[in-house]
């Protein structure tokens, strides 16, 4: 089965294909607004690498919404080209590095973060929205597990900055870990869309 991941949810945006356990293509691209560019361009890269593809997987954050949404509407047009199936994992899931377990934090701005933990390619709890200080209050929950994000928190001194990998979210597919939905994938999104209504004149 040929496996292949798009990975957008951060600055640092992936592309791989896997057959079996085997890597065939993996490209990394920086983000541009969007991802746009970067991701297409290495898409064509991968279908000349292998045209067929049994599934594509998509890492749907949390992170980029746009980033993210970019991938899913690629995603669906793949999906009718080449009849692959769809499948959504979130992209903490992939993070590079060699801990089993560990807590994955992020800005998610107005004054708010997202708190997962994380061990052996599933959720165990979140991601979920915080505050500052219930942010700090769970991380002092789970002592001697590293903390892990895609970029700096000023609160936060120690943490890691590591990405999400297409190589790890195509694994994670392969091996039927971490999945949270197929066929109709959205972006993980903690908090209802911000709305700002225009101000109405006076009659």
């Amino acid at each position: 089965m040929i496996t292949l991941a798009i990975e957008t949810s951060t600055a640092s945006g992936s592309i791989a294909l896997t057959e079996d356990g085997r890597v065939l293509f993996s490209e990394g691209f920086t983000a541009d607004r969007g991802h746009g560019g970067g991701l297409f361009t290495s898409l064509e890269r991968a279908r000349e690498a292998a045209p067929r593809w049994d599934q594509i997987v998509i890492g749907l954050g949390p992170g980029s919404y746009s980033g993210v949404r970019i991938a899913i509407a690629a995603a669906i047009g793949l999906e009718f080209a080449t009849g692959a199936k769809l499948i959504g994992i979130p992209s903490i899931l992939a993070l590079e590095t060699h801990a089993e377990k560990y807590l994955s934090v992020g800005d998610a701005r107005r004054a708010s973060f997202y708190f997962a933990v994380v061990g052996n390619g599933e959720c165990i709890s979140g991601p979920s929205l915080l505050d500052e200080a219930a942010l700090k209050a769970a991380m002092e929950a789970h002592p001697g597990l590293p903390v892990l994000a895609s970029a700096r928190i000023e609160s936060i001194p120690d943490i890691e900055i590591c990405f999400p990998a297409a190589e790890r979210l195509a694994l994670l597919a392969e091996q039927g870990r971490g999945i949270i939905s197929r066929d109709n994938l959205e972006p993980i999104y903690l908090r209802d869309p911000h709305i700002t209504r225009p101000a109405t004149k006076p009659l």
